[in-house]
This record gives structure tokens, C-alpha cells and sequence, in this order.
């Protein structure tokens, strides 16, 4: 990939380093490696998730190797896309996406739980304020409304077709359905594809205060972008999801097949069991130890879903109550103390800890077990969060689903562990990673590779693969937004005492990157 230099005057870097004088200094993390490919698949369309770090998360053993898009007889390309905010902060992921011509850009959550991807429309009275302009479809000239027909609920002069959604937090969008261009941006080897996306005239609840426009739709549907790129054979019926670990995030997004490593773990996974993402959830373990429940239990309603859009982990009540007692029988020698919001009865605990690779020896391993006796491993991250008031505390990021049966598995439950969505073979993959570094690796092509852990005791030698380029003749869709940035340069003299400067060169790094809309990581 094309890298561009950019150099910054004395005085922007100047003003840069007054707005820091105030602020601390987050560290970064080496960069990792993903697993090698295998062959015989369709290619994958890449989209990096990537929101801005704030300090390291824990890394692992068995990371450093290659994840590169599977081989195939046809030269299909491939979109690469950075993904902001962070799982815990904000509630959820957000993407960008262009739409239109010329392309207006959107930042769009990232909701496996959506069947339908929609932004604000110009024309909308009852819509929040969000970070980015309104769609104008006047100001696109490949738009098109959805006629109404058969297919679809019609508006009430059955001139158009409209559509409304409903989410269990009591939020809801409702519009009209149009087509247009979606573009993935400069980073993608994508072309821009026709597809059919909502243009909000009424937002609720949480949707209309949000920050983010809107949602981008990867459940099943006919509206569903994952859907619609299938059936245009753009990408092969599968997606896959990676987010990063506790204060760092990061990860990327996948859409098409990808080879699974060797010891990623699956469950099978019914697409007619309920509309949304579920697995065949059998038992929880804690500390070794499995919770007296009958398996039953996760079969309720919907069974056991899995849900990028959702923040936290929700179980049926008696499922609940079991975890509840295990955790607490285990970190019976911790302080339990408040939660952060009165407003909620948050079990946290005190520790002398705030380092989120010792976590594991305070707090017990958990295990899912699914049908095929398969388990899958969660760290103290993949069920805690931290305490926003109390340093070296934590809380419990599973909460009981009050009358609702279903089990449902947001986000926290995944971080740091790709999960693949093979939809074509009914099953879904867990494997776990540093998906923090991810998009390092599929974004700089050729970056040096580093000596793996040991500290697992296992010999993971690193695989070293060619980078992946463009196919030959692929044109270059040039988006009116921002350039890519490869390195920053910067010339300075200033008079300032260095060991004062000094903590915040790295916090300097990160402001500028922000401002540049790139990774801190090619600040150097």
C-alpha cells in the first residue's frame, strides 16, 4: 500500500504540545501476528476495527501469526476499514461507510443483531444530533428510492417502500428504504457496491441521542449488508468479528471467509432456531468447577445469542444466580464493594491490582461448553469491567436477564477472541487473540515480524507469508475524505525542560494521530 510522508509545521506541533502539558501518557503495545491461511476458499473482504488506544492490553503466546484471506481460482478484492469508540466507553463499535455519489461519509455501529443498515435522512424532523451530516439523497446522483411492492411494507400512499426497527433497550428507528452506492473507503481494494440501506426519518430512545449515525446491519436478511454482498457473489456467506482486549480495544471485521486456525474452537449454530446468531451453549464452568445447571437452561426463547451490538452478557435468572455464587465463593478473600452508579446494583470488588495481565491470578478462568464438548475460554476480561471510580477495582459484566430466558452474549464475552459467523456451514468460531494488533498487521504490509512469547511454554514459531496486494488493473475509487498516512515526521525546537516532556511524547503521538484520523502506531 501506497504510504504517504507528512510533515508538520513548528507551530502545529507547538499547539499540540500546549493541549498536552495537562494530560498523562498512555503506552503501546508491540505489534502481533495472526495464523497462517489455509487454502481452498473464497477471499475475504477485510475491514479493520480500530478505536483509539488508551493504555495495553494483556498480549498472548499464541498470537503471533499470520491471518490472511483464504485462496481462491477467482481474483476477488478486498475492503479494509478502521473501526472507533470502544466496547465499554461508548456502548459499541463504529465503522465507516460511504454512501452516494459523490460519497457521504457515515460512522455506523456495528450490530450483528441488525437486519438493516440505516443513517439519518436530510429530510428527518425527529432525529438526534450525531457526528456527521444528514444523507442528502438530492445531492447523490446514483440514488434511488425503493418503489413500493410486494417485497416490501409500503408508506401509507404505497409510493415507497419503508421499514422500522425495535430494540429491547426501548429504541427505535423508522424511515424509508433507498438504494445507492456503499463505498468502504480509500484503505479498500473493494469496489463500491449497490445496495439497499434505511434513510431515518424518526429516531427513540438511545438511537436519537447517540453520537453515532446509525447502524450497520450484519444479522440475517434480506437487508442485511452481509446478505446483499452474498448474493452479488462479492464475498462468500461467512463474517468474522474481533474485538480488542480491557482499555486498549481495537480488532477488525471481516466480511467473507477466512481459514480457521487449527484450535479454533465452533458450535454449531441453527439459522432456523431464531433470527439472530446463536450457539448450542451445554454448560459454565468456573474455576474448573461446572455450575449445577440442567442445559436446558440456555435453550430458553431465543437460546444463546450472540450480539456485537449489545455491551454486556445477560443469563436467565437461575443460570445467573449459579455464576453469581461461584464468582463470589471463589473471591471470597476480596473487598465487595459499591458499584460506580447508584443507579444500578453492580457487584464489584476491590483489588490490589489495576494491570490487566495479573487479572488471571486473581480472578477464576471460565469455561462454555458447547454440544460437541468443545470449550471456550474466558479470561477475567471477557466478564469484568473496571471500576470508573475505584482504582484496582472490578465489576461483573454478566447481569441476570430479569424475566427473559434467553441468554444473550454481548460483546464483553468476545474481546480479544475472533469469532467467525460461518454461515454457510452453520457454525460459529471462537479463537482466541490480540485483536488489538490486528489491523497493524493486515494494514502495513510486510511489517517486521517479532520473537514470540514463551512464557506459555510451547514453541509458536512465527509463520512468515508475502503481503497481499491489490489484483492487477483494480481502479482506484479516490474518496473526498482524509489521505493515507504512513509516517509523520516532525522537525521542533523548543524550550522546554525534556524530563518534564517526556511522559507525554506518547500522549503527543496519539493527539496527533487523532487529529490526523490514523493509527498512533505510525507516530513514531
Amino acid at each position: 500500500m501506497a504510504r504517504a510522508l507528512v510533515n508538520l509545521t513548528v507551530a502545529t506541533a507547538v499547539f499540540f504540545l500546549l493541549f498536552l502539558l495537562s494530560h498523562s501518557n498512555p503506552s503501546t503495545s508491540p505489534p502481533l501476528l495472526l495464523p497462517p491461511p489455509h487454502h481452498g476458499s473464497r477471499p475475504a473482504m477485510i475491514l479493520p476495527l480500530f478505536p483509539s488506544p488508551k493504555t495495553p492490553s494483556r498480549t498472548f503466546s499464541n498470537s503471533r501469526r499470520h491471518l490472511q484471506r483464504s485462496e481462491s481460482h477467482s481474483t476477488r478484492p478486498n475492503a479494509r476499514m478502521r473501526l472507533y469508540d470502544d466496547l465499554l466507553l461508548n456502548g459499541y463499535y463504529t465503522t465507516r461507510l460511504w454512501i452516494g455519489t459523490p460519497p457521504q461519509r457515515f460512522a455506523l455501529i456495528v450490530d450483528t443483531g441488525s437486519t438493516v443498515t440505516y443513517v439519518p435522512c436530510a429530510s428527518c424532523e425527529q432525529c438526534g444530533t450525531h457526528q456527521d451530516p444528514k444523507f442528502q439523497p438530492d445531492l447523490s446522483s446514483t440514488y434511488q428510492p425503493v418503489k413500493c411492492n410486494l417485497d416490501c411494507n409500503c408508506d401509507n400512499d404505497r409510493v415507497q417502500c419503508v421499514y422500522e426497527r425495535q430494540y429491547a433497550e426501548m429504541s427505535s428507528s423508522s424511515g424509508v428504504l433507498g438504494e445507492d452506492m456503499i463505498s468502504f473507503g480509500n484503505q479498500s481494494e473493494l469496489l463500491p457496491q449497490r445496495a439497499v440501506f434505511g434513510c431515518e426519518n424518526e429516531e427513540t430512545g438511545d438511537l436519537y441521542s447517540q453520537r453515532a449515525d446509525g447502524i450497520v446491519g450484519l444479522g440475517r436478511g434480506d437487508l442485511s449488508v452481509v446478505d446483499q454482498l452474498v448474493e452479488k457473489g462479492v464475498i462468500s456467506d461467512s463474517f468474522s468479528l474481533c474485538y480488542g482486549g480491557m482499555d486498549i480495544g481495537g480488532g477488525a471485521m471481516v466480511l467473507g471467509g477466512i481459514s480457521a486456525p487449527s484450535d479454533m474452537v465452533f458450535s454449531y449454530s441453527d439459522p432456523v432456531r431464531s433470527p439472530y446468531y446463536n450457539i448450542d451453549l451445554k454448560e459454565i464452568h468456573v474455576a474448573g468447577k461446572r455450575l449445577p445447571l440442567n442445559p436446558s437452561v440456555f435453550d430458553g426463547k431465543y437460546g444463546t445469542v450472540l450480539d456485537s451490538g449489545t455491551t454486556y452478557a445477560y443469563l436467565p435468572e437461575a443460570a445467573f444466580k449459579e455464576f453469581k455464587d461461584a464468582i463470589m465463593k471463589e473471591l471470597n478473600s476480596l473487598k465487595q464493594i459499591r458499584g460506580p452508579d447508584p443507579s444500578y446494583n453492580d457487584i464489584c470488588f476491590s483489588s490490589d491490582s489495576s494491570d490487566v495481565s495479573e487479572l488471571s491470578k486473581i480472578f477464576p478462568t471460565v469455561e462454555m461448553v458447547f454440544d460437541n464438548q468443545q470449550k471456550l475460554l474466558l479470561s477475567p476480561e471477557n466478564y469484568i469491567f473496571r471500576h470508573s471510580k475505584v482504582r484496582g477495582a472490578y465489576c461483573l459484566g454478566i447481569f441476570p436477564n430479569e424475566k427473559d430466558p434467553t441468554t444473550l452474549l454481548g460483546g464483553i464475552i468476545v474481546r480479544n477472541t475472533l469469532v467467525t459467523y460461518d454461515r454457510e456451514h452453520s457454525k460459529i468460531g471462537f479463537w482466541k487473540t490480540n485483536c488489538s494488533e490486528l489491523w497493524e498487521r493486515l494494514h502495513v504490509a510486510g511489517a517486521p515480524s517479532t520473537s514470540p512469547s514463551s512464557s506459555s511454554g510451547k514453541d509458536n514459531s512465527t509463520v512468515k507469508l508475502p503481503p497481499t496486494s491489490a489484483p492487477d488493473g483494480s481502479p482506484n475509487y479516490a474518496l473526498p475524505v482524509g489521505i493515507q498516512i504512513g509516517e509523520i515526521t516532525l522537525d521542533m525546537s523548543l524550550s522546554v525542560n525534556y524530563s518534564y516532556l517526556k511522559p507525554l511524547i506518547n500522549k503527543l503521538a496519539e493527539f496527533i494521530a487523532k487529529g490526523l484520523d490514523i493509527n498512533a502506531s505510525q507516530v513514531k
